[in-house]
């Protein structure tokens, strides 16, 4: 699946998509060091993201960043 793919639209509760969009696009990133504003700020910034950037609050946020650590470290 490619980014730029309009086909599927992510949405907060999208998580798997959004992590395997910020893979694509941030390979080498150390997810350790990403913190919570920044990564609210590249989810954002994906093509595909269509949800409301006001409805992201910390809970959500944090368990995409646990979850994207744990694809790329297993």
């Amino acid at each position: 699946m490619s980014v730029e793919s309009g086909y599927n639209r992510l949405y907060w509760e999208s998580s798997l998509g959004i992590i395997q969009a910020l893979i694509e696009l941030y390979p080498s990133v150390d997810v350790d060091s990403v913190g919570i504003e920044q990564l609210r700020q590249w989810i954002i910034a994906l093509p595909n993201f269509a949800d409301d950037p006001d409805l992201a609050n910390d809970g959500i946020l944090n368990d995409i960043l646990r979850e994207w650590y744990e694809e790329v470290t297993s």
